[in-house]
């Protein structure tokens, strides 16, 4: 019998793409999903034989080995089935073989090498026929990652655009967001983040066996998205200052970010803050096929000690002393949710998993966050891994405000304890809205549910020793506090203080606010005010003082007063952030010595529309035009519209603005020329080094051309 021999190969990557949803990805491979069989067609030099069989061999990673799971030897058969790799014959043409590989559902996902021999040639080495990508299948009801809304596939998995929410609780603002998951080397730089891992470089054999599962997978993505132990994607920044690299609030998208960290050799990407880490981790789990949404919660804590409060300790004027204040409240804090089960804790725990790439907290000495499952926060289970407590208290701990005196005492000021973890929101399922998804998280505030999950926690948080007593929780200022001592509620103030916004609070304008002061007795009273304002950091950090000013007040009998407040824009703007926010304290020291604290966050608003002016069809030509306010009362010049979006244009696009007088309008218009249908964000920044950048975005329905 002449000997035989594979002439060509044709990966059939229209077929397999379709069938696969990878069709979208860029790379030379074929990219295809596990626990589904795919189709290969290889020509022969002549006719298989009735008895003669094909052997194929499968291999990831460095020493692939059956024992770790990184390699398989599989034949053909007529039948399809088996826990392992298959392969099976379909009907054969002269001179040619269709085969139809699949994989296991829990298959270790990443590139491998293919190759085959026949039955016949037990003597000969292997014929190589390539390399192909194997990822999380979200469509396999086997697969760990198995999610059964294809709406939510669609959204969660192949949208490579994205909205994430931004702001203060009262004021929430939608930011444009490229993902960016099938650009050209996206999927090769992802697989490559697994690689540079620590876990990969001290023993890559077993850290390649270990990626068949999506707990393991997405803890080291978590770690590795930052770069405080290895050299990661990017480095965090939240002082304010990005010399040597790029405000956080500049990037557009993760795809930029990513190309960057990998043509630079693996040098961490300057600079980045909680929303560039949840989108650099979405785009590369939704990369390699696991379910991922960004989600924002507001008034997050960061809770250093882990006794489920916020402890602030502020001055007479209600300003935050910094060198005594451990924990923080942010105005919101980003992170991630994959969906996937936990074969490590049970289908109780199947869903949505919590995973933050934000550098906050070591876990188990590494800085990462998760996976912790977003049903064992609701019920209080923190005990189960991983950081259950830290992520636990980011939605439900208490915010305790103590006056600090200069004698180094300290008491309860009234404030409300119950504002942590509001409004966590994420982008609706097929459409731009913002969803509320608070109710995943924790039972509503106040209920008797939600303060029996608290008490839970608690107990779960905190060891008892053998003699009975409560471990001690040591806090700011060398002190150490019996956590019942935490909880003693502060004196109930007879009044009441409000903080109300005259005028929209515009970049470039004076503020115009008033704090509404209400007594609830029947007596008169004398309060002194004491009101303080300071620019801040979205982590609610000041930067610099802009209101500094005391009134005394007289309340009559169920009075209610108004204490005005102006500041103007050239208190502000020398010291305004990119995260435009202010922040105002009054502390008010009632007789009898009561106090309350009235705190208001402020996000200055700006303005920017954007319009198609025409239809959008895939290869042709179509004008967009962006219209812009100068917002102070300066002319500027330099100022220029940063333009990025995947599907509508190559890479980024940078346009000068004309001069702009004092508060002018003006329209720029340009043109673009999409290369795929479907909806795709196009994000449209006002960049100038007079006042924050200006972002805006737009949804544009592009269709296939006839």
């Amino acid at each position: 019998m002449a000997g035989i021999r594979v002439t060509k190969v044709d990966w059939q990557r229209l077929r397999n793409g379709a069938a696969h949803h990878t069709q979208e990805y860029t790379c030379p491979e074929l990219v295809v999903r596990r626990g589904q069989s795919f189709s290969l067609t290889l020509e022969l030099s002549r006719d298989l034989d009735c008895e003669e069989t094909l052997i194929f061999t499968v291999e990831t990673g460095p020493r692939a080995s059956e024992a770790l799971h990184t390699k398989a030897v599989f034949q053909t058969s007529e039948l399809d089935g088996g826990e392992g790799w298959t392969a099976a014959k379909e009907a054969p043409m002269e001179n040619t073989v269709t085969v139809s590989l699949t994989s296991p559902p829990n298959a270790v996902i990443g590139r491998y090498l293919l190759s085959i021999r026949l039955s016949s040639h037990r003597k000969h080495s292997n014929r190589r026929l390539g390399e192909f990508v194997l990822l999380f299948n979200p469509w396999c009801e086997e697969d760990d990652v198995f999610l059964a809304s294809e709406e939510e596939r669609q959204e969660y998995v192949l949208n490579d655009s994205g909205i994430i929410f931004r702001g203060v609780e009262k004021h929430i603002r939608a930011q444009g967001w490229n993902y960016g998951q099938f650009e050209e080397d996206i999927l090769n730089i992802c697989l490559s983040i697994l690689d540079r891992s620590p876990g990969h470089q001290d023993n890559p054999a077993t850290d390649v066996s270990c990626r068949h599962d999506p707990i393991y997978v997405t803890r080291v993505i978590s770690a590795m998205v930052n770069s405080n132990n290895d050299r990661g994607v990017v480095q965090g920044q939240w002082q304010g200052r990005y010399g040597g690299g790029t405000s956080p609030l500049h990037w557009r998208g993760s795809v930029a970010i990513l190309q960057k960290w990998f043509k630079g050799r693996h040098k961490p990407v300057k600079y980045g803050q909680c929303w560039v880490f949840a989108g650099v981790m979405c785009t590369v789990l939704r990369c390699l096929g696991i379910a991922t949404r960004v989600v924002s919660n507001f008034n997050s804590a960061h809770d250093t000690d882990q006794n489920l409060s916020v402890d602030k300790y502020v001055d007479f004027f209600g300003r935050t002393l910094e060198d005594l204040t451990e924990d923080s409240m942010w105005n919101f804090h980003v992170w991630n949710e994959s969906w996937f089960a936990r074969q490590d804790l049970g289908p109780s725990y199947n869903g949505w998993q919590v995973l933050d790439a934000t550098p906050q907290e070591e876990s188990e000495g590494v800085f990462r966050c998760g996976p912790a499952s977003v049903t064992a926060i609701r019920e209080g289970d923190i005990h189960l891994a991983h950081d259950g407590p830290f992520v636990f208290a980011e939605v439900n701990a208490d915010y305790i405000t103590w006056l600090w005196h200069e004698d180094e005492g300290r008491e309860r000021v009234y404030s409300d304890t119950k504002k942590i973890g509001r409004c966590i929101s994420t982008k609706a399922v097929g459409s731009d809205s913002r969803v509320d998804i608070t109710g995943l998280y924790k039972y509503p505030e106040g209920s008797r549910k939600e303060r029996q999950v608290y008490s839970k926690a608690v107990k779960r948080l905190l060891s008892v020793e053998a003699s009975g007593r409560i471990t001690q929780i040591r806090r700011a200022g060398g002190r150490c506090l019996w956590h019942d001592d935490l909880l003693e509620p502060a004196t109930k103030p007879s009044i009441t203080g409000k903080f109300k916004v005259l005028e929209p609070p515009l970049l470039g304008h004076d503020l115009r606010l008033a704090l509404c002061l209400a007594n609830l007795t029947s007596r008169a009273q004398r309060v002194r005010v004491n009101l303080s304002g300071a620019t801040i950091l979205y982590t609610r950090k000041p930067v610099a003082e802009i209101l500094h000013e005391s009134h005394t007040v007289r309340l009559g009998p169920k009075e209610e007063k108004r204490i005005p407040i102006a500041i103007s824009y050239s208190k502000y703007k020398e010291d305004l952030t990119e995260d435009k926010k202010i922040l105002l304290a009054a502390m008010c020291l009632v007789t009898k010595g009561e106090k309350l604290l009235v705190e208001k966050d402020i996000t200055l608003e700006d303005f920017i529309t954007i319009k198609v002016l025409g239809p959008a069809v895939v290869g042709v030509e179509v004008t967009v035009e962006v219209t812009v306010v100068n917002p102070i009362l300066e002319r500027v010049k330099d100022c220029v519209l940063m333009v990025e979006g995947s599907g509508l244009l190559q890479g980024q696009l940078s346009i000068d603005v004309p001069t702009l007088e004092p508060q002018e309008r003006t329209s720029v218009q340009f043109d673009i020329t999409p290369s795929k249908s479907g909806p795709r964000q196009l994000q449209v920044d006002l960049v100038s080094p007079h006042f924050p950048d200006i972002k805006g975005f737009v949804i544009i329905n592009v269709a296939t051309a006839k």
